[in-house]
């Protein structure tokens, strides 16, 4: 698909989003969900107020945080496993169990751990983003063709040089795949996190909406969340079709 045609159905399907939901409210009102408009309205008073600023930072800062520790660690701990053949064998159908655990089960013995500051957000958001990438990175090197190893080897490749010339480019695509992945989940732990126990953020302020019935507060947090979200996701694909399309 080209770059133009992939334009055109993006705009189409934004203008399908913004008809369905201006038809919502229409049907039943501001109390259900306010109009695009009036939503984007309320978003930039909102973010024209001076007290939006600290919750933004705070959002921001515990999910960069979150997605740094979730990257590291899931990237050096996936292909450490991958790289044993046996530990990877064992340890996957692990962290596939793992991931198949509801994470918000396990929100109690992080907030007992890590408190209610930004701690535990950082923590809970990594929680989400780190499993994934440890399974996409073990993946992307347990499936490495052996041929090429024993080819460098028989080239007498030094280490590095196999690392740079045979390991990232076979292994780069998918792990880069996960973290697509796994950057999306690290957004979405982080959010929960502050919608459970936080005093600050964007999901403190979504909550405290939901508890007044703030229907337009509700509306233009989600759609900042939202826009955030597509951005991140954009630029992340993009990046994954050209690592795909080099390697």
């Amino acid at each position: 698909m080209t770059i133009a045609a992939r334009g055109r159905d993006s705009i189409l399907v934004l203008i399908a989003i913004l008809a369905v939901w201006q038809a919502i409210n229409l049907v039943g009102g501001d109390n259900l969900m306010t109009s695009p408009l009036a939503t984007v309205q309320h978003a930039i008073d909102m973010m024209g107020q001076a007290r939006f600023w600290p919750h933004l930072r705070e959002t921001i800062t515990a999910y960069l945080a979150a997605l740094a520790i979730a990257v590291l660690g899931g990237v050096g701990f996936g292909v450490l496993l991958g790289a044993h053949r046996l530990t990877g064998d064992v340890a996957e159908p692990i962290f596939v169990a793992l991931y198949s655990i509801p994470k918000v089960t396990l929100y109690p013995v992080i907030l007992l751990a890590f408190g209610l500051g930004i701690q535990a957000k950082i923590a809970f958001g990594a929680l989400h983003g780190i499993i994934p990438i440890v399974i996409f990175s073990l993946n992307a090197v347990r499936q490495i063709n052996r041929t090429w190893l024993r080819t460098a080897r028989t080239m007498s490749l030094t280490p590095l040089q196999t690392v740079r010339h045979v390991i990232i480019p076979a292994t780069v695509p998918e792990i880069f795949s996960g973290l697509r992945v796994g950057a999306a989940l690290t957004l979405l732990g982080t959010m929960l996190g502050e919608l459970f126990a936080s005093q600050r953020g964007l999901g403190f302020l979504l909550m405290t909406a939901i508890d007044l019935h703030d229907v337009k507060t509700i509306m233009a947090i989600a759609l900042l969340i939202t826009l955030f979200s597509v951005a991140m996701n954009t630029v992340m694909l993009t990046l994954d079709r050209r690592l795909h399309a080099r390697f």
